[in-house]
């Protein structure tokens, strides 16, 4: 189940080391999507019924949504949201930081769906989505961040699918520090997930009627951070964050403090390395009518002042065309 199960050697998707020196970088023009920064954005999403982008602001404990060109609207959480997914019908699913929780309507209350055991002084959600089944899956990540007892869960609502009425609770995968990067290939075939702390993305064949995973392997691994890098340094590509898919399959992924986004095949070649105006991009989405609007969460907690001067968009959504579509979200069934 551990994602450490497999050695280096045995990598069948990974990337050729070495190679990305000759990436293409791909420059898109982007623009700020948001009137107002903040602090760390995660879990965007384009609901294609109401033609909004939905996302999260974590310390801020907002969930936040927005028509393009619009006003933006909040709703205030009880604690940290790592990560919302649409829910089939209306209303939604959010990890926050003890579990998952219901809502049937925008600022239509809350409700406790899953509550779980771990230590919330010390452990919450983070990334999350629901799968092309309907099922909504979500990790977690140990904020000391000095072992590795992080996991993903699989929350599984769907009629007849639970025990007595209630929730099915699976224990996907362990022994990370911070989920994050978590996609599914629309044929239900493979599954991603990345730990950040530790600079790896790892992939699955994934049965996804049987929602079995099996063959793990590192698809990506990424030199880690030298000893006294500073922001604005050379040396330094950043960690993988939140993940999207396009409609070609591949894989694009967010480089925490790496500044740009990578765009990997399914076979794990890297095929763009795409600069983004921001230090700490956080996780893409796709949207717009046509799901060729590239969007991208944020941060800027934390951030030395210089680079929040040189980077004035740290912390907006920000936005760019793209000429292959994403994937539409998945809606949790419920």
């Amino acid at each position: 189940m551990g994602p450490q199960r497999k050695a280096a050697a045995e990598r069948p998707g990974a990337a050729p080391r070495g190679t990305m020196d000759r990436v293409e970088s791909l420059a898109l023009a982007w623009s700020p999507a948001t009137p107002t920064p903040d602090a760390l954005g995660e879990s965007p999403f384009w609901h294609p019924q109401e033609s909004r982008l939905y996302w999260v602001d974590i310390p801020g404990r907002q969930l936040r949504r927005m028509q393009p060109g619009g006003a933006v609207e909040s709703w205030a959480m009880p604690s940290e949201p790592g990560c919302v997914a649409p829910i089939r019908g209306g209303g939604f699913l959010l990890g926050l930081r003890d579990g998952i929780w219901r809502a049937d309507a925008w600022q239509g209350g809350l409700a406790p769906l899953v509550r779980f055991p771990h230590d919330a002084t010390r452990m919450r959600f983070n990334d999350g989505k629901a799968d092309p089944l309907g099922r909504f899956w979500a990790g977690t990540i140990w904020e000391p961040r000095d072992a590795r007892r992080a996991e993903l869960y699989c929350i599984d609502l769907r009629p007849g699918n639970g025990s007595d009425g209630k929730p099915a609770v699976q224990l996907k995968a362990l022994n990370a520090t911070v989920a994050n990067g978590l996609a599914f290939s629309r044929e239900g075939r493979r599954l991603y997930w990345a730990d950040t702390g530790a600079h790896v993305i790892h992939a699955w064949d994934w049965d996804g009627e049987a929602n079995v995973m099996r063959s793990h392997r590192e698809f990506q691994r990424f030199t880690p951070k030298p000893a006294g890098w500073q922001p604005g340094q050379p040396g330094y590509g950043g960690r993988p964050d939140g993940a999207a898919l396009d409609s070609a399959g591949n894989y694009w992924c967010a480089m925490y403090e790496g500044a740009r986004l990578l765009c990997f095949s399914p076979a794990g070649e890297c095929l763009a390395e795409v600069p983004v105006p921001v230090q700490c991009p956080t996780m893409p989405c796709f949207g717009g009518p046509d799901l060729r609007t590239l969007y991208v969460t944020s941060a800027r907690e934390r951030r030395p002042p210089q680079e929040l001067a040189e980077r004035p968009w740290s912390g907006h959504v920000i936005a760019a065309r793209v000429e292959v579509p994403g994937l539409p979200v998945d809606f949790v069934i419920a």
